[in-house]
C-alpha cells in the first residue's frame, strides 16, 4: 500500500538522453538561457542543466543498449516517491513495464524507469537528499507535464493510483476531445490528452519549460537548428505555448505564463 507523503508526486528532475550532448547543450543553453555544471558522481558523463544556481536536470548520451532497441532521443522526468521499490511494485501491478530495474546512485538515491500500460516513459526515484519545499515554477524551470496517451481514462487512473494526484479540472478542446488537468495540493503539473488520430505518435509525456516569451524561444529555436511542430499559440489560463524537437529530435515545449504579473 502506497503512503501519502509531502513529495510523493513531485517532478523533480528532467533527464535529456541524446545522441550529441554537446551540441544539444549549445541548443538549449540558446533557446532557454540554462547554463551547465558537469557533475562527477556517476560513472558516465553526465551535465547538469542549470537555472540560474539550481540544478533542474540532466544530460547524457543516449546509451547503446537503448540505441539498439530503437531508443530515440528524449526527455525523462523523474517523480519523485517516498519507496521507490514499492512504487516500482505497485506499477508492475498497475500493468507498467520496467524498462530500468531499481538503482542506487551515491547522493542522488534509488531510481528506476518505467513505461505505463499504454506506453509511455516516466522514472521514479527517492532522492538520497529530500526535496525542498514545493514552490510556483520558476523561469528557466519546467512548469507543465503533458501526457499525451491512447487512453486518457485508464492512464489517469494508472497515475493517480501510482502517485496520489488530483483532479484539477478539464476543458473541451472539440475534436481533440477533452484536456483533464492534475495534480496535488494547491500546484497543478500538467493536463492529459488522447494522442492524435493517424499522425504516427506513439503514448508519451512532453515537459514545457517556463520561458519569458514563447515566441522569443520559438525564434531561437529555430535559428539554432530546431523544428517547430506547434506554432506559438495561446492557451486557457493566459499562457502561451510552442512545441519543438531540438537538432538530434528531442520533442519539448516552452511555456510562457502571460498572465503572472511580473516580480
Amino acid at each position: 500500500m502506497l503512503t501519502t507523503s509531502a513529495v510523493r508526486g513531485r517532478f523533480v528532475w528532467h533527464e535529456l538522453s541524446t545522441t550529441d550532448p554537446s551540441a544539444a547543450q549549445d541548443f538549449y543553453k540558446s533557446v532557454v538561457g540554462w547554463s551547465t555544471s558537469k557533475y562527477d558522481g556517476v560513472p558516465m558523463e553526465y551535465t547538469m542543466w542549470m537555472a540560474g544556481e539550481s540544478p533542474i536536470g540532466g544530460v547524457m548520451a543516449l546509451p547503446d543498449e537503448a540505441k539498439a532497441m530503437g531508443a530515440p532521443p528524449a526527455w525523462l522526468a523523474y517523480i519523485e516517491v517516498p519507496d521507490a521499490d514499492a512504487t516500482i511494485e505497485e506499477a508492475v501491478k498497475l500493468g507498467a513495464t520496467i524498462l530500468m530495474p531499481a538503482h542506487t546512485a551515491q547522493d542522488v538515491g534509488r531510481f528506476s524507469i518505467l513505461r505505463d500500460p499504454q506506453g509511455a516513459v516516466f522514472a521514479v526515484i527517492t532522492s538520497a537528499t529530500p526535496p525542498t519545499d514545493e514552490t510556483d515554477p520558476k523561469p528557466l524551470e519546467f512548469s507543465w507535464h503533458e501526457l499525451v496517451t491512447s487512453d486518457p481514462a485508464a492512464a489517469i487512473e494508472f497515475y493517480d493510483k501510482l502517485f496520489g494526484w488530483d483532479s484539477k479540472g478539464e476543458f473541451d478542446m472539440g475534436e481533440k476531445g477533452i484536456y483533464k488537468m492534475f495534480g496535488r495540493d494547491r500546484f497543478t503539473y500538467g493536463g492529459v490528452m488522447k494522442q492524435p488520430e493517424g499522425m504516427g505518435v506513439p503514448p508519451h509525456w512532453l515537459h514545457y519549460i517556463n520561458v519569458d516569451s514563447a515566441d522569443a524561444a520559438t525564434e531561437r529555436a529555430t535559428q539554432a537548428g530546431g523544428n517547430v511542430m506547434l506554432p506559438p499559440m495561446d492557451v486557457p489560463g493566459g499562457g502561451r505555448i510552442s512545441i519543438m524537437t531540438d537538432p538530434q529530435g528531442a520533442m519539448f515545449a516552452v511555456h510562457a505564463n502571460t498572465s503572472q504579473a511580473t516580480a
